[in-house]
């Protein structure tokens, strides 16, 4: 376990910037695109389903998992990413493994390649506050809130109003009347995207399936708009090839991906 001393620019999106930030695992996922998924512990076949297609199509074009580590979507999510693209952020002490039902989920988060996140300290177990907090902060985290599944009264819901505050984009899963009615009514109003087309709404957030860019630090970084001197900085000579070779272009000091 250790300390977070590097400033996480998404979380500024927080009513409150996080105190204190402990970790295990890989910070570099902190660079990658990601995508926050968030649901119901109880959720129908439908929605297991279509959750792990989603999450397979983004992880194959190098977007990174966020969720809460909860039963059911959380859970799907996370395995579905495998542990080495997800970010999972605890409503908990970083030592304490919650619910016990996911402990090995989360162990296998924390050392195989993945990034566990608190802002609470050691031995602190999980509140009804605690779970709100950790939900403001899977939201942030995330550049898109997708919502698998929600009734009416779900938590979930909480974490859309969050979303709505911070400007992020928020999809659900298209379902049946009488299903989710809390998702289909963000549809009703507004304020919820349906992804009908999974390939193609995945492509939106990442980069070519099967691309070596997906393997490619160069490209995670790029991904995040940083000014051509931070990526001069970190890569060097690396980003006059880049741009030659029209993999990226630099418009106003910002440098974006072609394609």
């Amino acid at each position: 376990m250790a300390k977070i001393d590097i400033d996480i620019k998404e979380l500024h999106n927080m009513k409150k910037y996080p105190k204190e930030l402990s970790y295990k695992g890989n910070l570099e996922l902190l660079k990658r695109p990601k995508v926050s998924i968030v649901g119901s512990r109880r959720p129908i076949s439908y929605t297991k389903q279509y959750t792990t297609q989603i999450v397979k199509a983004l992880i194959n074009r190098g977007v990174v998992i966020v969720s809460g580590g909860a039963m059911g979507v959380d859970a799907i999510a996370h395995q579905s990413a495998t542990p080495k693209n997800s970010i999972s952020v605890y409503a908990t002490g970083i030592d304490i493994k919650y619910p016990s039902v996911n402990r090995n989920l989360l162990q296998s988060i924390e050392e195989e390649g993945g990034l566990v996140i608190s802002q609470f300290k050691d031995n602190f177990k999980a509140t009804s506050w605690s779970f709100v907090l950790r939900n403001e902060l899977v939201v942030a985290l995330g550049d898109i809130l997708i919502v698998s599944e929600a009734d009416i009264n779900s938590g979930s819901l909480k974490s859309v109003e969050y979303a709505i505050e911070m400007g992020k984009k928020i999809f659900v899963l298209p379902h049946r009347i009488g299903e989710s009615l809390g998702t289909n009514e963000l549809l009703a109003k507004g304020l919820a995207k349906p992804i009908y087309d999974i390939e193609e709404f995945a492509s939106r957030y990442g980069v070519s399936v099967n691309s070596d860019i997906v393997k490619d630090d160069f490209f995670y970084f790029c991904q995040t708009f940083p000014t051509y001197d931070e990526v001069l900085e970190k890569f060097g000579d690396r980003v006059y090839e880049a741009e030659f070779d029209e993999v990226i272009y630099i418009e106003n000091g910002i440098v974006y991906l072609n394609g």
